[in-house]
């Protein structure tokens, strides 16, 4: 395993983050208890979870992945091995109404961690992330901005960092991150951080793939000036960068079969790029996975790159990726393809 260091801290994390949001929908306690054992013997040491998972949403549902971390930690004892790092919803959709529906006030930033401590059955959680921005704004696939004069959100950059201060100062969160952010987000963190001394956002988690490099824009510059670190997900985009369905091998428990609202990874341009792609990988003796998660795992902005699995085999294989470098002339060919087909997924 390789390791860096979330950013303004002296906690070493794996460049491998093992994701959990299947858990508890699509895989069993035992399953996920698995791929945790497997995941430390080697080398990972950072986890992600958040309020909301397993994905997707549902009231029947929510708070189980989390659940699911904290009897492990019962069993085995390892909390103080793994850098764990969870999420609190924003400002609620239809989606996510069942968690709350009050936003990111002081009350609701410190009943979520209570109720997170609960599940994870430990007393502090190592990174505490806003899951996405409760402004109106482009994410979850939509590619350009587009101002909404009708937002009624307000302002509440301090207030954030104050609440999460006080978790802080209480010992229940050592370090705070963004998810879903943009760049003017997380200047806007920035500027509260510096000029009223609040707590500094550590990293931000965004998508990432080969069909998705939107962060390589604005977010890079951000991410590496004002030392943000990428935690980045979806770095295999729902499965579709294991090549597996345009071979047709897919089975009917694939994520994408099970969930087909996730459109954004399987447009026709998305399709084009990743069989590109895929040729690419068998040219050189690599899987389309191997490919798609060394790729992610080399970037100068990346902290640490959250793989999920629902099978072993596949835990395995993501987890492998990190003894892969991909060579100049292959990041040419990559390149290539990404400069016809851009970020097609974003």
């Amino acid at each position: 395993m390789k390791y860096t260091t979330l950013p303004n801290s002296d906690i070493k994390v794996s460049k491998i983050c093992l994701g959990t949001m299947t858990w508890g929908n699509q895989n069993t306690e035992a399953e996920g208890h698995e791929q945790m054992d497997y995941a430390v013997e080697h080398g990972v040491n950072f986890f992600d979870t958040a309020e909301m998972y397993p994905v997707p949403a549902n009231p029947e549902t929510q708070g189980r992945t989390s659940k699911i971390i904290g009897t492990w930690f019962k069993k085995t004892g390892n909390r103080d091995k793994v850098v764990l790092a969870s999420k609190i919803i924003g400002r609620s959709s239809d989606y996510s109404a069942h968690i709350r529906t009050t936003g990111l006030t002081s009350e609701s930033i410190k009943e979520a961690i209570d109720k997170e401590l609960q599940r994870l059955q430990t007393d502090y959680i190592d990174l505490y992330q806003i899951h996405w921005p409760e402004r109106l704004t482009n994410t979850f696939g939509i590619r350009d901005y587009k101002h909404d004069p009708s937002d009624e959100w307000k302002d509440n950059f301090n207030e954030v960092l104050h609440a999460l201060d006080e978790q802080i100062q209480a010992g229940k969160i050592r370090h705070v991150g963004m998810s879903n952010e943009k760049a003017w987000g997380a200047m806007r963190y920035m500027e509260e951080s510096k000029t009223h001394k609040l707590p500094r956002m550590s990293t931000i988690q965004n998508a990432y793939s080969l069909i998705n490099r939107v962060f390589e824009g604005d977010m890079a510059e951000v991410s590496i000036r004002e030392n943000i670190g990428l935690l980045a997900y979806s770095p295999m985009a729902f499965g579709v960068l294991s090549g597996k369905y345009i071979k047709g091998i897919a089975g009917d428990d694939a994520r994408l079969k099970l969930y087909p609202r996730f459109a954004r990874y399987s447009s026709e341009q998305s399709t084009e790029a990743t069989k590109r792609y895929l040729k690419i990988a068998e040219d050189n003796n690599m899987t389309l996975a191997q490919m798609s998660l060394a790729f992610v795992n080399q970037q100068p902005f990346l902290t640490s790159n959250i793989i999920g699995a629902s099978k072993m085999e596949q835990l395995k294989e993501n987890i492998d990726s990190i003894d892969i470098t991909l060579n100049e002339n292959i990041l040419e060919q990559i390149n290539a393809v990404h400069a016809v087909i851009p970020n097609p997924a974003p």
